[in-house]
């Protein structure tokens, strides 16, 4: 019997964003989209990579088009440089449909918006 509201603790404990009000500011906006980014760690062999992705949305938060990578820094050997890649793009993939109110959808659909993704070096004991 514990199982079941055990499960449904967790289901809700692990999404919070399902919960979260629309974003209907650009900071809101920057910050939905950043959490996706952040999302992205890569390989360890890709430390220092970095790439800009140029997307665009639609006026209900979807995804207008494909993203194109415009700019790419990226280190490390081919499969490392390949898995980062494929987990930038697939985490910006995950993201979308963004929540988001109408008025930002307005103001910010078809508009192109540029994300940088970076993966740092993270510090030894952090």
């Amino acid at each position: 019997m514990r199982s079941p509201i055990l499960a449904l603790v967790l289901a809700v404990a692990i999404t919070p964003a399902a919960r979260a009000e629309p974003a209907s500011t650009l900071a809101g906006l920057w910050q939905a989209l950043g959490s996706c980014s952040q999302s992205v760690g890569g390989p360890a062999g890709s430390a220092g990579s970095e790439v800009t992705v140029l997307l665009s949305i639609r006026r209900d938060g979807s995804l207008q088009g494909q993203p194109r990578i415009t700019h790419a820094k990226l280190t490390g050997d081919d499969a490392a440089q390949k898995e980062f890649l494929a987990g930038v793009l697939g985490g910006i993939a995950r993201c979308f449909p963004l929540s988001i109110t109408d008025g930002l959808g307005g103001a910010v659909a078809g508009r192109p918006l540029r994300l940088r993704v970076m993966n740092r070096a993270r510090e030894r004991g952090a």
